[in-house]
């Protein structure tokens, strides 16, 4: 027993640092696409004689064009683009791989947390693909995994909420945090299917915007999430 013990500390200081990495990810997603945005050289889907990249009106996909909406490379910018979303999702999926074994006191929650990170990695899969295909090099694979990344989260955020709900060892707080994002997320969702055209000036204004708001507040949703896991690794005197 004495041999065992220490095995499972180490098992569970490794989920741990999973979670502090997620974190990191989201972080350096943040940074990189920030100092990317100063690198665009201008364009978007609705007028190609802009100068740079304007908040309001550009995407985050435009950061990973090989070309800008101008006809500029867009070498510097793309590069950053795909090492920033490639990283967080590979960080995302190492999540939801070390998250389960929270919910193992409840056999529903152990099932919903299955279930919501096999999806997850899924929708992390989802990310790197979007980092993978320039918008302007295949726009119909690209905008396949925009739906299978944001859609799919929708689930998980679903699963993870009734999971949380059901376990003893999480705060419900996490589960409403949960819930917060959902509400975001699923009218981003109405807006992507339904919305204005981006070929237009006012609709690519309300996408654009739209996008900004559910990437942000899904980069705070995952950062409670992992920090809220990290916490609970650390209650259970496991790290």
């Amino acid at each position: 027993m004495s041999q065992a013990a220490p095995a499972k500390r180490g098992t569970a200081g490794w989920r741990g640092r999973l979670f502090l990495l997620t974190m990191v990810g989201c972080v350096q997603f943040i940074v990189l696409s920030a100092v990317a945005m100063l690198l665009y050289p201008g364009g978007n889907y609705s007028d190609n004689s802009t100068a740079g990249y304007e908040f309001h009106r550009n995407f985050f996909s435009d950061l990973g064009r090989t070309v800008a909406h101008n006809g500029d490379s867009n070498t510097a910018a793309m590069i950053l683009f795909i090492v920033g979303l490639s990283v967080a999702g590979l960080a995302l999926i190492l999540y939801f791989l070390a998250v389960p074994p929270h919910f193992t006191g409840n056999r529903t929650a152990r099932r919903l947390s299955l279930v919501g990170s096999t999806v997850g990695v899924i929708s992390g899969l989802g990310f790197i693909g979007i980092a993978a295909t320039p918008a302007n090099a295949n726009l119909t694979v690209h905008r396949l995994f925009v739906d299978v990344a944001f859609t799919g989260f929708l689930l998980v955020v679903f699963c993870y909420s009734a999971a949380i709900l059901k376990s003893r060892a999480y705060p419900r707080l996490y589960a409403y945090a949960y819930f917060a994002f959902a509400i975001i997320l699923a009218l981003y969702l109405i807006l992507l299917f339904g919305g204005p055209e981006v070929e237009s000036a006012g609709g690519v204004v309300i996408q654009a915007v739209g996008q900004k708001i559910v990437v942000y507040a899904g980069i705070v949703c995952v950062v409670i999430q992992s920090w809220g896991a990290y916490q609970v690794e650390r209650r259970l005197g496991q790290l």
